[in-house]
This record gives C-alpha cells, sequence and structure tokens, in this order.
C-alpha cells in the first residue's frame, strides 16, 4: 500500500487531477491513458462511469503505483468508498462532504477530498480529517474565492474542481490553489474519439501550472 503522504505529495507535486467522466468503460480507459500520456499522472475515475469499478481495476493492473496516481470520484457514501478502494483507488474524491466517508477513508489512510462550497464547510471537512478540500463547483466561485478564504484559513489546502480551464488554471494557482481538478476542459475531446487532443491539453495544463508556479517565487 502506498503511504498517503506520498500520494498527497505526489498529487500536489504534479498540481492536475484528470476528472474522467465517459459513456462507456472502454472510453472512460482511453482517456485516462491519453491523460496519462500527456504527463499528468493524477486519474480520477468517477462513478457516474459505467461499470467504474472494473476501470480501476483494469487501469490498477496496467500501471504501477509509480506510474499512476489511481483515484476515484463523484464517491458518494462509505459503500462506495471501500469499493473503490477494494478495486485499486488510491484516493477518494466526493462532490460533497459526507462524513462517514471520510471516516472510512482515514480508517484506512487512503486521501479523502471531498467537496465543499462555504467556510462552514471547509472548516468542518478539515476537523473531520479531509487531507484536501475541493471547492465545487469551481465556475460558482472563480479564483478570487480561494485568496477570500486563505484570509482567515490560509492552513486551508484547496482544490478546485469545475471552471477550471487553460485560460484560468494559472489564476487558480496564484491565488493559492495547491492543485486544480479538470473534467470537460481537458477530456473533451474524447467526446469525437480525438484522443491526441486530451494528451496535447494535459500537456499544456501541466505547462500552465509550472509557470504560474514559477511566477509565485
Amino acid at each position: 500500500m502506498i503511504p498517503k503522504l506520498d500520494i498527497l505529495k505526489r498529487i500536489t507535486d504534479v498540481g492536475l487531477v484528470a476528472v474522467v467522466r465517459a459513456d462507456t468503460a472502454d472510453q472512460a480507459l482511453r482517456v485516462a491513458e491519453a491523460t496519462l500520456a500527456g504527463g499528468c499522472p493524477a486519474i480520477e475515475v468517477t462513478f457516474t462511469v459505467p461499470g467504474a469499478q472494473r476501470v480501476i481495476e483494469a487501469l490498477a493492473a496496467r500501471y504501477s503505483p509509480s506510474e499512476l496516481i489511481l483515484g476515484a470520484g463523484t464517491v458518494l457514501d462509505p459503500e462506495t468508498a471501500r469499493i473503490a478502494i477494494l478495486s485499486g483507488a488510491t484516493y477518494v474524491v466526493s462532490p460533497s462532504l459526507n462524513l462517514d466517508t471520510v471516516r472510512l477513508c482515514n480508517r484506512y489512510q487512503v486521501p479523502i477530498m471531498p467537496g465543499v462550497m462555504t467556510i462552514r464547510d471547509i472548516i468542518e471537512a478539515m476537523e473531520a480529517g479531509a487531507d484536501i478540500i475541493k471547492l465545487f463547483p469551481g465556475e460558482s466561485f472563480g479564483p478570487g474565492f480561494i485568496k477570500a478564504i486563505k484570509g482567515p484559513l490560509p492552513q486551508a489546502p484547496l482544490m478546485p474542481t469545475g471552471g477550471v480551464d487553460l485560460s484560468n488554471v494559472g489564476e487558480w494557482i496564484k491565488a493559492g490553489a495547491m492543485a486544480v481538478g479538470a473534467g470537460g476542459s481537458l477530456t473533451g475531446g474524447a467526446k469525437t474519439s480525438d484522443y491526441a487532443t486530451v494528451t496535447r491539453t494535459a500537456r499544456e495544463f501541466i505547462d500552465k501550472i509550472k509557470v504560474a508556479r514559477a511566477e509565485l517565487k
């Protein structure tokens, strides 16, 4: 089992989690591989994908932990979280804060990233033991919201998801995001089976994150 701190460090180092939503399991596998080819090793397979646990199992069998940081997304409850972990997921992402899911992930020392929308939720998530706080949906806030949060809560480990694209990813990072989650803006090419565009977009995301971080120094 990969140490929890190692997983969190690797996600933070790359700064990008690719959110994989797809109509079929095969499409999800191809999106994950295209994103990985673009230099983004952090993949979040959502449980909206048909047979998501089998996709996670297939990716876990195909790639070593050093190649792929494999996570499960859209996890709504502890039962689904346990299925994801047993299938090979090394971190769990949820669109909302479910305290039972946080407890289960902490029990097995698996990083948990619940979605929140308010300052109260952020504090409650941190007190419950969440590892990364997912600001969701990001398009409802904008990068300025992170700056506002960081005033009273400079210790909050924030990752916006939703509304993050190539035009604003640098702003999110400069505002204080430790990483970002990107879905359709990253994987949209898959809708027309244009996986080369998915790979190219992943590279562009990572390049922009590196530039933004360099400008912060």
